[in-house]
This record gives C-alpha cells, sequence and structure tokens, in this order.
C-alpha cells in the first residue's frame, strides 16, 4: 500500500489539478500533501497548511484573504498578508475542508473559481494569486454533498483528484517501512 501511495504522488505531483486527500484522522494525509508538493514543480515555492475548521465565516475571511490596515477593531498595523498569498508560487493545503462551516464555503469557492482574492477592507482590490490547491479531510465529501452540508460546486473546484489514504490497521506490512 505504502508503494502504490508513493507512486499516486509521484503522479498527481506532475499535474496542477487540485487533489482532494480523504482519510481518517492520523493517516498521514498532511505529509501526504507535502510529498506531492516536494515532487511537484511548485517545490520551491512555499507549503502553506491551513486548517478551516471551527472557524466563523469573518474569521475565514480575515486569515484566508488577508485585510488591510484598519480593517477592523484589533487588526494588526500594516495589515496581514491572508493564506492565499502566503501560499503565493507554491501550494495551499485546505486541511479539514469537510468542517469547513457552509458559509464559508461560498468564500472558498470565489477565490477557487478565478483565482483571485481581495483583502478585508475598504479600497483593497481583487488580485491574482498562484496557488495549488490540495484539501483534506476525514469527511466523505461527496456523502456531504448529497446531505446538502458542503456545496457541490465547492467539491468540484476542489476534487479533480481524489487520493485516498487508507488506514494504518490496513497497511500493517508499511509500518516497518514507515517507522524506517
Amino acid at each position: 500500500a505504502a508503494e502504490k501511495l508513493r507512486r499516486d504522488i509521484a503522479n498527481y505531483a506532475r499535474s496542477n489539478f487540485p487533489i482532494i486527500i480523504h482519510g481518517e484522522t492520523g493517516t498521514g494525509k498532511e505529509l501526504v500533501a507535502q510529498g506531492i508538493h516536494a515532487q511537484s514543480r511548485r517545490e520551491n515555492g512555499p507549503f502553506v497548511a491551513f486548517n478551516c475548521s471551527s472557524m466563523s465565516t469573518d474569521l475565514l475571511r480575515s486569515e484566508l484573504f488577508g485585510y488591510v490596515d484598519g480593517a477592523f477593531t484589533g487588526a494588526a498595523k500594516g495589515g496581514k498578508k491572508g493564506q492565499f498569498q502566503l501560499a503565493e508560487g507554491g501550494t495551499l493545503l485546505v486541511d479539514e475542508i469537510g468542517d469547513l462551516v457552509y458559509e464559508g464555503q461560498g468564500l472558498l469557492l470565489r477565490a477557487l473559481e478565478n483565482l483571485t482574492v481581495a483583502r478585508v477592507g475598504a479600497g483593497s482590490s481583487e488580485r491574482l494569486v498562484d496557488v495549488r490547491i490540495i484539501s483534506a479531510t476525514h469527511v466523505n465529501l461527496a456523502e456531504a454533498v448529497c446531505a446538502r452540508k458542503f456545496r457541490q460546486d465547492v467539491y468540484h473546484r476542489v476534487s479533480r483528484i481524489l487520493l485516498m489514504v487508507p488506514p494504518l490497521r490496513e497497511r500493517l506490512t508499511d509500518i516497518n517501512q514507515l517507522a524506517d
């Protein structure tokens, strides 16, 4: 299983398509995403992992897209870059995308559709970002779409490639190799 996973990582690293990495908690989804990034043409760019579970829509907006100076009370002086801008030229891992609040999925959709972002605050203009999106989740997103808990349009944007990471209990022969 580990050898097949390695081959899949190498194959998927060659494309620039969005990927969903699906697996139980603790299966190493972020390590798989790092492996894809490290073997991709974006390997010299940043790898930014962003866990979006349990975030309010407003917090998600400022974290994903950043904000300008004075955008809201408590905003850092000079503003702040968002996760998309931090990942410029590299890979953005949207971790736990299946736990993203429904309203927040709409925010993400706009950025995924045209890869433009605008910081929160007056006078902020949209700017194009060059990032590869990898998503990770323990949630079966196809079922979540059917249950109307996950937006179908977002699912189609992030699911060009689906990579399943089996739990370690199903990969007992891989334990020695993983330990090395």
